[in-house]
C-alpha cells in the first residue's frame, strides 16, 4: 500500500508534514524547541579550556624536553644529517607562551611610531579573510554548478568526477605560479591582473572540490519512494531540485561547506607566500620569519593569527549551518 503524501514527503524535506507545494504543518511549531543556551556557553568554556591546556602542554614539553630534540640516524660532522622526532625546546625554537603573549603588544618594529604585532596581524588577518571569502564564495558557486551537472546528466558525472578528484592531486606550491604568470598576460583593456586575483583563483581552487562531491551526494541522497512521489505530483525536474533534492542535501552540504571554508584559508595562505601578494596572513609569516633568530616570539604572532583566521571561518559556516538546520532531514513517525 502507498504511504500517504503527508508522511513521506517530511522525510526528504525534514520540515514536519511539509507537502511538496510547500508550507508548513500543524506539528511543526511543537518540533522546534530552542536550542538551551547553556549548550553554547558550555562549547565556549570548553574551547577555552582546551586552549589553556595546549599552553600548558606547549610548558611542560618545554621543561622536561631535550634542549637539541632528538635526532635519529645523524652522522657525526654532517651538517643536516638525520630525522628529528622531537622538537628542540631552547628559547630561540620554543618561546614560553607569556613571552608571545607580550610580544603581541609590542612595537612591530623598533621604528618611531609603529603599529603594535597585534594590530599588524589583526589588519593582515582582515585582508586575508576577504581573500579567502571571495575564493570560498567562487568555490562554492563552481563546485555546486558542477554537482547540477553531474546530477542532471549521467554521462557529465562519469566524465568530470574522475577529472574533479584528480585536480586536487596537483601540488599547490607548483600551481601558483602558473595561474600567476596566466593571469598577468590577460589583457581587456584597462583591466589588468592583479595579484590577489590569483589568490582568490588558488583559494577556490582548493574550495570547490568537496563543495563539488557533497552536494553531489546529497541531491542523489532522496529515496527512490520519494521521488516516484514527485512523479506522482507531476513535478518538474527544477521542481523537484528545489522542494525535495536540496533540503536532502542539507546534511551532505554543511560539512562539505566547512571543509571547504578550511580549504580556501589554506590556499589564502599558501598562495600568498607563493605569488608575492603583500598585505594578507601569508606573507606576514613570511616576513615575520626572518627575524625568528633575533626576535624567536615574534614569527608566532601571525602563525596564531592564521589559526583565528582558520576558526572564523568554521565559525562562518557553523552560523550558516545553523540557519540551514530547519531543513535537516527527519524521520517522521505516524
Amino acid at each position: 500500500m502507498t504511504a500517504p503524501a503527508d508522511r513521506v514527503a517530511p522525510a526528504a524535506g525534514g520540515r514536519g508534514s511539509r507537502s511538496p507545494r510547500g508550507g508548513l504543518g500543524p506539528r511543526d511549531a511543537s518540533r522546534r524547541a530552542p536550542r538551551p543556551t547553556g549548550n553554547r556557553w558550555r562549547a565556549v568554556v570548553w574551547g577555552v579550556v582546551g586552549v589553556l591546556a595546549l599552553a600548558v602542554l606547549w610548558e611542560l614539553y618545554k621543561l622536561v624536553g631535550p634542549a637539541d630534540g632528538w635526532l635519529v640516524g645523524a652522522q657525526e660532522g654532517v651538517t643536516g644529517s638525520g630525522i628529528r622526532l622531537l622538537p628542540r625546546t631552547s628559547d630561540q625554537a620554543m618561546p614560553h607562551t607569556w613571552d608571545m603573549v607580550a610580544r603581541v603588544i609590542e612595537p612591530v618594529t623598533r621604528a618611531q611610531g609603529a603599529l603594535p604585532l597585534g594590530v599588524v596581524v589583526l589588519l593582515a588577518a582582515l585582508t586575508s579573510l576577504g581573500v579567502a571569502a571571495l575564493g570560498w564564495l567562487v568555490g562554492v558557486v563552481v563546485g555546486f554548478a558542477l554537482a547540477l551537472l553531474m546530477l542532471g546528466f549521467r554521462i557529465a558525472e562519469r566524465a568530470v568526477l574522475p577529472f574533479v578528484i584528480l585536480s586536487q592531486t596537483v601540488p599547490l606550491i607548483a600551481l601558483a605560479p602558473l595561474i600567476r604568470n596566466w593571469g598577468s598576460r590577460l589583457e581587456f583593456g584597462a583591466f589588468s591582473w592583479e595579484s590577489w586575483m590569483s589568490v582568490v583563483i588558488i583559494a577556490s581552487y582548493l574550495a570547490f572540490f568537496p563543495v563539488a562531491v557533497g552536494a553531489l551526494r546529497g541531491l542523489q541522497s532522496p529515496d527512490a519512494a520519494h521521488l516516484d512521489l514527485m512523479r506522482s505530483y507531476a513535478a518538474g525536474w527544477w521542481t523537484t531540485l528545489f522542494r525535495l533534492r536540496l533540503p536532502a542535501s542539507v546534511p551532505f552540504l554543511i560539512p562539505a561547506l566547512r571543509l571547504a571554508a578550511a580549504n580556501a584559508v589554506v590556499g589564502t595562505v599558501v598562495a600568498e607566500i607563493s605569488v608575492g601578494f603583500t598585505g594578507g596572513i601569508g606573507r606576514l609569516i613570511l616576513e615575520t620569519a626572518v627575524a625568528a633568530s633575533s626576535d624567536p616570539a615574534k614569527p608566532w604572532a601571525p602563525i596564531l593569527g592564521a589559526v583565528l583566521l582558520g576558526l572564523v571561518a568554521a565559525g562562518f559556516v557553523a552560523l550558516l549551518a545553523a540557519f540551514l538546520s530547519p531543513f535537516r532531514r527527519q524521520e517522521t513517525v505516524a
